[in-house]
């Protein structure tokens, strides 16, 4: 057994997303700014920053502003396209309704905001990091949390290269790499594979709601120059998942270079388990006014990632000792804005300001319960209130009642008449009924070129996965998809996952089997988040695996 080797650092940051790179970066310039020194490093799974980051994007500069004051001067790639038409449309099956802006609140209204790809501004914002000093290490996948012997956080260690799938070390076999740190952030996005342990380690959920998601797919597609208007965003709501009483929407963005993102996102609360989100999206792009856009066109890229949706009553605690959440780790995500990048920068800017006072006093392994102070007279505790009762308005109503309810709940809250309440949620593991009390859905067949199979859009994803490795899709008890998920919900696996990862093979044959296609795997997280009986686990694959997304 090859004994790991060690790194000291001041800092660890797990995940070179938005937070964590904002987090690294303040934390350099604050040493700058005070003549002092701290070590600092980001761990990233991909095989490069922004390879596994996935975002509609329509990005709120404010802690861009914060963080980097002329970042339009910088070359950074947000700046391309400001926003410059906000629409927001209501669709029945043939028809599109717009609503105007003013029946909602003004910070709905996309006013100084840009859009472009969240994974190019990481990797922008990676680079301003390692100008300043931060070490990046992408390809390397933080596998394990290290506590001290008092239980404290105390690093992370990334996990073995070149296991085979027996667990036997291959010729290429190299252990992982312990990194020590005084404070260890974890940014690991929604649903975070190590940030789950520390959760349930820590009982860090004890006096919050529960997180709850929407799985978000989206594809990137060329389009012709008449039907291209850079800077307009639309956004949609109701048909096609108004016909199985289903929440979600819709969004297009015409970005730079002819380009639109266009995506969908599906609450995770649905209660249909023939129900898939990946054949709602590929159905919402034929209606009448999408496809009109789409029409000569071209898909060039495609990918999905679960979305924190709880908001505001679902944060939790965010310090342990020794460690911190950043960004959608915890789940900052504005719902009715579609927006999270402004509020996971601040998060990470927050808790590097805790930190650097911490390290800078001769503190470490400790509480940094200035970070969690901050976070509270924050101005993002402020916008999370505000719209806290969006989700579970429109879950509890409805599309329609639950959509106006929601609306004047949000233009009280903004007028400051606090609403004298925080609605509740439900994990969305517990919302499927069983198959004998729902009706089966049928999608139409792909037609090959507006709509599409999932294998074709997992091919245009990058993603790739070593194939003798361990399984990185693990489950609890083999058992329960067969025994206990088929016969009760016809196994939901097949069709929630939107990277055809989970087959039943073998059922006319009266033998069936549960297969995992871990390859295909574009870690969104809906199996780890939406499995009923939660046997499925998601944990990290070798380092560099998944997809590779490029302008994303």
């Amino acid at each position: 057994m090859s004994e790991r080797e060690s790194m000291p650092y001041d800092v660890v940051i797990v995940g070179a997303g938005p937070a964590g790179l904002s987090a690294a970066i303040r934390l350099k310039q604050i040493a700058a700014e005070k003549g002092g020194e701290i070590s600092v490093c980001v761990l990233e799974k991909g095989s490069e920053v922004g390879a596994h980051i996935l975002s509609g994007a329509v990005i709120d500069p404010r802690s861009l502003d914060e963080l980097i004051p002329d970042w339009r001067d910088k070359g950074c790639p947000m700046a391309e396209v400001p926003v410059t038409d906000n629409q927001h449309w209501v669709l029945t099956k043939k028809r599109r309704f717009s609503l105007p802006d003013f029946i909602s609140p003004g910070f709905m209204h996309n006013k100084g905001t840009y859009t472009g790809s969240l994974g190019n501004l990481c990797r922008w914002l990676a680079g301003q990091a390692e100008e300043l000093g931060v070490e990046i290490f992408p390809g390397f996948a933080a596998a394990e949390i290290l506590y001290a012997d008092d239980g404290t956080v105390k690093g992370v260690a990334t996990g073995d290269m070149g296991v085979a799938r027996d667990g036997s070390h291959k010729p290429d076999y190299q252990p992982g790499l312990e990194l020590h740190a005084k404070y260890t952030f974890f940014s690991e996005g929604a649903r975070g594979h190590l940030t789950r342990q520390l959760v349930d380690r820590f009982d860090l959920r004890a006096h919050c709601e529960p997180q709850v998601y929407g799985l978000g797919i989206k594809e990137l597609w060329d389009i012709k120059p008449e039907n291209y208007a850079p800077g307009r965003v639309i956004h949609s709501q109701g048909w096609p998942l108004s016909e199985t009483g289903s929440n979600g929407g819709g969004f297009l963005y015409h970005q730079a270079n002819g380009q639109v993102a266009l995506g969908f996102v599906t609450w995770l609360n649905y209660s249909n388990p023939y129900l898939s989100p990946f054949q709602e999206m590929q159905r919402w792009k034929t209606h009448p006014a999408i496809a009109a856009i789409l029409e000569g066109g071209k898909r060039v890229s495609y990918g999905a990632r679960a979305i924190s949706d709880g908001g505001y009553q679902s944060i939790p605690k965010l310090v342990v000792p020794g460690a911190a959440l950043v960004g959608d780790s915890a789940g900052f995500l504005n719902v009715p804005r579609i927006k999270g990048t402004h509020t996971a920068m601040k998060t990470g800017m927050l808790a590097a300001e805790a930190a650097y006072d911490a390290v800078t006093a001769g503190r470490e392994g400790d509480e940094l319960t200035s970070y969690g102070t901050a976070f509270d007279s924050s101005w993002v505790k402020e916008e999370l209130r505000v719209v806290r009762n969006v989700l579970p308005l429109v879950e509890k109503y409805g599309e329609g009642l639950g959509t106006i309810l929601a609306g004047i709940n949000m233009w009280l809250e903004s007028w400051r008449i606090r609403m004298p309440f925080t609605m509740k949620h439900h994990p969305d593991h517990t919302t499927l009924w069983r198959k004998d009390q729902v009706k089966p859905i049928a999608y139409p067949k792909p037609d090959g070129v507006l709509t599409f199979d999932r294998l074709a859009s997992v091919f245009i994803s990058n993603t790739n996965h070593e194939e003798d490795q361990p399984v990185h899709l693990t489950l609890k008890d083999p058992d329960i998809p067969v025994e206990y998920d088929l016969p009760m919900y016809d196994e939901p696996a097949q069709r929630y996952c939107p990277a055809g990862v989970y087959e039943i093979v073998g059922e006319e044959e009266g033998n069936p089997k549960f297969v995992i296609n871990a390859q295909n795997c574009v870690h969104c997280k809906t199996c780890d988040i939406k499995d009923p009986t939660q046997n499925i686990v998601w944990v990290v694959p070798e380092g560099g695996g998944g997809p590779n997304y490029p302008n994303m």
